[in-house]
């Protein structure tokens, strides 16, 4: 048997050596947004920006985000029962002008709200998974820009105000209060979603004392409601955040509730809807109201369902379903109002 031959394989020459290495492109940095921003909402945002010179485009867009402009869903739940009570107050649609007065003071008072809030929290949001990305938290916005961010919004609210009358002027001042006030019970109370609502519904008193002058009982009932509203809103959005709060030495409803925290969104939910029924009877709103509670009803049992796990993502949904919520409350105001 012939011996097995093994052939060398050919060695082909190297060829020389070439430094493929693509160049390096220049660091851009990369701003970190906060988990829960709106990615519409951040992609107006972008387009708007590319309008500005480019050296003012990375602080203004943190200026943004820090008041929110990036998630429309909180300027949305405070200007839903701000018209709710226009409506009521002018038992149709409202004169143009308070309307704008009060739709302009909505957005303007909601950012100042979280420009103060981020400022308290500016220590506890790095904890926080979800508010790591903010932009006091991460170091874009110092604490004092946050301030003067407060305080020119404070201001630009309060001259909108100036417009209307002396209780409705007088009335601002408490509004104004809570504001600043919420974002520090968190250290201190187990129910600073009750300051949240009464922060978010003092603009249905002013509403009624710039159309009439006066705050009627119904609207006080209506505010009453609106706190229920936003303990209920406001529970679910801590539920996303609870394990860290615990951690991080936070207090809210949601660590409150514990384990029954979905029975009581479920009875905090119905108190609300017994509420809306008095105000529509007070009021002696027509059949599209009655429709509206009926939806009402059906989207707090879907949000029930969402959070029944109590999964963040599916915690995070529900709150933010609550704008559809107070939409359909408004449209059968509206409606209740205009068959008359």
């Amino acid at each position: 048997m012939a011996p097995t031959s093994r052939k060398r394989p050919r060695r082909t020459p190297s060829a020389p050596t070439v430094n493929r290495t693509r160049p390096i492109p220049p660091t851009v940095r990369k701003v970190p947004q906060p988990a829960d921003s709106s990615t519409h909402a951040s992609r107006v945002l972008d387009w708007l920006l590319q309008k500005l010179p480019e050296a003012y485009r990375e602080k203004v867009r943190d200026i943004l985000v820090l008041t929110r402009m990036d998630r429309p869903i909180g300027a949305l739940l405070l200007l839903w029962p701000t018209w709710w009570a226009l409506w009521l107050a002018a038992n149709d649609f409202p004169p143009w002008k308070p309307w704008l007065i009060f739709t302009l003071g909505v957005f303007a008072m909601r950012a100042a709200g979280c420009a103060i809030n981020d400022y308290a929290d500016r220590n506890l949001d790095p904890q926080v998974a979800r508010t790591a990305g903010r932009p006091i938290a991460a170091g874009r916005v110092t604490p004092r820009e946050a301030l003067i961010v407060f305080l020119a919004l404070l201001a630009f609210a309060f001259l909108l105000v100036l417009l209307t009358n002396p209780l409705t002027i007088k009335l601002s001042f408490i509004g104004a209060a809570l504001a600043a006030l919420y974002p520090f019970t968190k250290r201190y109370t187990d129910l600073p979603q009750v300051v949240l609502g009464a922060a978010f519904g003092w603009s249905i008193p002013m509403a009624f004392a710039a159309i009439q002058n006066t705050v009627p009982p119904v609207g006080w009932l209506l505010f009453i409601a609106n706190i229920l509203w936003s303990v209920v809103y406001d529970t679910e959005y801590a539920m996303v955040d609870r394990d860290d709060d615990i951690k991080a030495g936070a207090r809210s409803t949601a660590i409150l509730f514990g384990d029954a925290d979905v029975p009581i969104i479920g009875v905090l939910m119905g108190t609300f809807v017994i509420a809306l029924v008095m105000v529509g009877t007070r009021a002696k709103l027509e059949w599209p109201f009655w429709l509206g509670i009926v939806g009402a009803v059906a989207l707090f049992g879907w949000q029930l369902w969402l959070i029944r796990n109590r999964e963040r993502d599916a915690c995070l949904k529900a709150f933010r379903h609550n704008n559809w919520l107070g939409l359909t409350v408004w449209i059968g105001i509206a409606l209740a109002l205009a068959v008359r």
